[in-house]
């Protein structure tokens, strides 16, 4: 695996539209000028690609073959030491057919970083290029002020100072950004509850909860019809857990797009790092209880889960739906549940912020004890 040198001062970085741009639409056109001036007061040069201000494209900036010219542009040539995507949004996987991922596997490495449809890069630079990213804050998220943990926690992963990154104690699941107040923070007001699901047995730190003790025996019931063994009150307590191997994974919802195509090289990736073994964080967007059902069966019956060690789950967008009695939580174990290996869900990863930064390709040592969880990246 490749990694890239660390952002220095005075360093190049590059923001490019590879999804969508921040045009003229609030509240992304804003924050993405407030980003720009956090990024210069912290000593970095800011270069703005040519599509990040342009609407003429389907779910995206513009067109896929000027998204493709522009990753190709920041990728080889000295114009940025580090790039940044300023948005998500729906149809990235189009631009892929236009990179040029021999050139950029040749090249000295770069940082990418971006989440949701940014997947598209994000996993293919590990699996194709063997070149590490980040799966994490797109660029317009630095706009916010003040400036949440999770955003400074990303900088100090792109600058070196910081190769542990932790949960945070609270998530947001309605924004305070608008129109009329482009630059609101984070309103978290949801604790953070992490369950985990292993050896048969689900498990998550109630304290004196009892709502969270409720949703859980509510879960356990109703899936119950579905793995007879699902209990809690076997299960491991207090949760002390330690699992390592390769980080892979992403939005859901892109992955299902590229599994099986020619830019699909999952496999070719798990046999190079068999020794390792694979961890899988993944989350969803668009996709309900039953969509992330049919698309995990399909990713495992694509032998993308061949020598997996753990499974980590971010809060889905949609996360309190439920369709036939069916949530989340619900839909992953009934396919995963029997890989034999922890799965942990609700974490901070993905499109309920705050998130945790993830080094898609790095070694990760995840270290999950109480409700609390750590992933330690080594870069080997």
């Amino acid at each position: 695996m490749k990694y890239p040198d660390f952002l220095q001062k005075n360093s190049k970085l590059g923001l490019i539209a590879p999804s969508f741009g921040c045009a003229s639409t609030e509240p992304y056109h804003t924050r993405f000028q407030h980003a720009l001036s956090y990024f210069e007061s912290q000593g970095y040069k800011p270069v703005v690609g040519p599509n990040v201000y342009l609407e003429d494209g389907i779910g995206k900036s513009t067109t896929a073959e000027k998204c493709g010219a522009e990753i190709n542009d920041f990728f080889l040539s000295d114009k940025c030491d580090a790039i940044l995507s300023v948005g998500g949004g729906e149809t990235m996987c189009e631009d892929l057919e236009f990179v040029d991922f021999d050139g950029i596997a040749a090249a000295k490495p770069k940082w990418f970083m971006g989440y949701s449809d940014n997947t598209n890069l994000t996993y293919t630079l590990a699996t194709i290029c063997d070149v590490a990213s980040i799966y994490g804050p797109n660029a317009s998220s630095f706009g916010m002020s003040p400036l949440h943990p999770f955003l400074t926690d990303a900088m100090a992963l792109l600058e070196g100072n910081q190769l542990t990154v932790h949960n945070y104690e609270a998530w947001e699941l309605e924004g305070l950004d608008s129109p009329e107040n482009p630059t609101a923070t984070l309103n978290c007001t949801e604790p953070f509850r992490m369950s985990v699901y292993h050896a048969g047995k689900l498990w998550q730190n109630f304290s004196d909860d009892a709502d969270a003790k409720n949703d859980l025996e509510r879960a356990i019931t109703s899936v119950s019809p579905v793995r007879s063994d699902f209990d809690v009150s076997a299960a491991p307590d207090p949760l002390d857990l330690t699992v390592q191997g390769r980080m892979l994974g992403g939005c859901l919802d892109i992955l299902c797009c590229l599994c099986g195509t020619k830019f699909d090289h999952t496999k070719d990736f798990i046999e190079k790092y068999n020794a390792d073994g694979t961890i899988f964080f993944l989350e969803a967007c668009d996709l309900n209880p039953l969509s992330i059902l049919r698309g995990l069966w399909q990713l495992k019956n694509a032998g993308w889960f061949k020598n997996v060690k753990a499974f980590l789950f971010g809060r889905p967008l949609h996360i309190n739906d439920s369709v036939m009695g069916l949530d989340c939580r619900q839909a992953v174990i009934h396919v995963l549940g029997d890989a034999g290996v922890p799965i942990l869900f609700d974490l901070d990863i993905g499109h309920l912020p705050p998130q945790m930064p993830i080094i898609c390709g790095a070694f990760g040592t995840i270290h999950a004890k109480g409700n609390t969880l750590s992933i330690t990246y080594s870069l080997e």
